[in-house]
């Protein structure tokens, strides 16, 4: 059989509920590996600045008309 589920404050939350037998033995297999980022949103999203090459110098001020094609003011 095999249930899924997280860990959750230190402790394996299985997704749905079941009666396990006291003293079962288990296999525990992690599947996927969580992901911890150190840095904040801000550190990520400098590391793009400046990237854009041949952007219209308007586009701050009319992302709207380029991204989604609505009139410029």
């Amino acid at each position: 059989m095999t249930y899924r589920g997280r860990v959750k404050n230190g402790q394996i939350t299985l997704d749905e509920r079941i009666q396990l037998p006291e003293g079962a033995e288990l296999n525990i297999e992690i599947v996927q590996e969580p992901v911890h980022r150190s840095e904040d949103l801000a550190t990520m999203l400098l590391r793009h600045a400046g990237k854009g090459r041949d952007l219209p110098t308007d586009l701050a001020a009319n992302h709207d008309h380029y991204a989604h094609g609505k009139p410029k003011p």
